[in-house]
């Protein structure tokens, strides 16, 4: 085996066996080096075929640069030559390096997009690396990928590489039929071989109260909101609960139906859509912040102001819209804000007492809250906060992936050292180790969850502080994702069975290579 720049753990040894022999799915918490097994992977595989390819795949630039340079840094000198693939150059030039190269790394996407216009082809790819691999689902282009090298691929080898598949069985299974998953390497924090690896993690929960002078605002937003509901159910469209999954999914069946050319249903369809609106406000209140909500409500009377929407029109001439703008008003002329900005200081604040050379990342669901806590945690001695998005959206409040890079680098030289976050800090980024998580309210989804609590308590001990409104849909958000994630472990464990249970077809035997 060649000689690689770095030594592999036990656990990280007995994955690799297990991948150089059989397609594997490796679920593995953010920072155990899940790069490490695919390095390692990709050597065997070019010592075993010699000329063939190997093919890194992830979902973003930043991501795949990420894994390039781990290569790069690891491997010998002149051993392969590494390629990173993009979008930018041109398609001509795309076949010309894919002919030469020996180790490609690239979005899904852009290979996809050559596949189906016939550049190249996948037959001399020795091993495919799906980073993220619970992306692989349905029509993202991963599956396109896939599919392309099971049909065209000689010495096949697929390994998929995640921190969560999710808790949904038909989706674990949806994964591992995409990728032809053989094995699950599963591990977490309290595996046996991993523990020794990993330091403490201190987990503490904040109740906010729900302030008293909110109250007249949410039962006027929940007004209408019923009013909404209710008329779905009497013209026969919403039959049980009402919240946002149900109401999304009401929306799907709805434009299905309009597409049908069953026009009574754009009046549900209607309906629907200002019921999600208020549904959102309703969170925007109980979870984030009263400028947030501000900010959302005035947009809604630019667009009934613009005619851009009859139903948004309908919404806003409502008498309870109307008193709800005026509550809202009077709370921000009196510079009252959500509590949990101010708690979230009190956090960062006793943080950086502790250890003022601390890093700190704030987790938040929307822009306009990463923008706030940032605002407030800056007024605090000692801290310098950033935040961090995605690219840019209608309000231009983005990053391009430049400055992405650039507020990463200042995060590691500790020129900023808190970074107020949305999900893309959540999943894959080089984002360095810190001393503190903290997410501004609990996420439902277990795989989220894993993600932001991963990005601490690696190479020293961490903390992780979740703020949550009491008696709000945080709470609800708290127990969903605690619940999902004790049962997806239970899950990967039963399809894990399954896979081992499964007979061999001919085809198995002809993959084993």
């Amino acid at each position: 085996m060649v000689e690689i720049g770095i030594k592999p753990r036990e656990y990280q040894q007995k994955i690799f066996e297990t991948a150089r022999d059989a397609n594997t799915l490796v679920v593995l918490p953010t920072g155990l080096g899940k790069t490490l097994i695919a390095l390692m992977l990709a050597a065997n595989r070019i010592e075993k075929y010699p000329g063939s390819k190997i093919l890194i795949l992830a979902p973003t630039r930043p991501l795949v640069e990420q894994h390039f340079e781990s290569f790069t840094k690891n491997l010998p000198d002149l051993f392969a030559d590494l390629q990173i693939f993009t979008g930018s150059v041109h398609a001509s030039n795309r076949r010309k390096i894919f002919e030469t190269a020996e180790i490609i790394f690239s979005t899904p996407q852009c290979i996809a997009n050559d596949l189906r216009a016939g550049l190249y082809k996948m037959d001399q790819v020795s091993l495919l690396v799906i980073d993220e691999a619970h992306r692989c689902l349905k029509n993202y282009d991963y599956t396109t990928v896939v599919e392309y090298y099971k049909r065209q691929a000689t010495n096949r080898r697929i390994l998929g590489l995640t921190a969560s598949p999710g808790h949904d069985a038909a989706k674990v299974k949806e994964i591992c039929n995409h990728l032809d998953i053989k094995e699950i390497e599963v591990r977490t924090r309290e595996s046996d071989d991993v523990g020794q690896y990993l330091q403490k993690l201190d987990f503490t929960r904040i109740d906010v109260p729900f302030p008293p002078s909110f109250l007249e605002l949410k039962i006027l937003l929940k007004r209408i909101f019923d009013a909404k509901v209710n008329e779905l159910k009497a013209k026969n469209y919403l039959f049980g609960p009402a919240n946002k999954i149900t109401l999304l999914k009401l929306q799907t069946r709805l434009a299905r139906e309009v597409g049908q050319r069953n026009f009574s249903a754009m009046w549900g369809m209607s309906l629907t859509a200002q019921a999600i609106k208020i549904s959102h406000a309703m969170e925007l209140l109980e979870t984030q912040t009263l400028s947030g909500l501000n900010d959302y409500l005035r947009g809604l009377i630019k667009q009934a102001q613009d005619k851009k929407s009859r139903g948004v029109q309908s919404l806003v001439k409502m008498p309870e819209f109307n008193a709800a703008m005026i509550s809202l008003t009077e709370l921000l002329a009196k510079k009252i804000e959500h509590p949990k900005i101010e708690q979230c200081a009190l956090v960062v604040e006793e943080e950086f007492k502790e250890n003022s050379k601390a890093k700190i990342i704030i987790f938040s669901q929307f822009r306009e809250t990463a923008l706030k806590i940032a605002g407030r945690v800056n007024m605090l001695e000692g801290v310098r906060a950033a935040t961090f998005f995605g690219q840019a959206n209608r309000a231009q409040t983005g990053l391009s992936q430049k400055e992405q890079k650039e507020v990463i680098v200042k995060f590691k030289t500790g020129e900023i050292n808190a970074l107020c976050s949305t999900s893309i800090g959540e999943e894959g980024l080089d984002i360095p180790e810190v001393n503190a998580v903290i997410f501004y309210e609990p996420i439902p989804s277990a795989i989220r969850k894993i993600q932001r609590a991963g990005r601490t308590a690696r190479l020293a001990p961490g903390k992780l502080f979740i703020l949550m409104t009491e008696d709000t849909r945080d709470e609800i958000h708290h127990y969903a994702s605690r619940a999902r994630e004790k049962s997806m472990y239970s899950v990967i464990e039963k399809v894990r069975q399954e896979l081992k249970n499964k007979p061999k077809t001919l085809e198995d035997f002809r993959g084993e290579n």
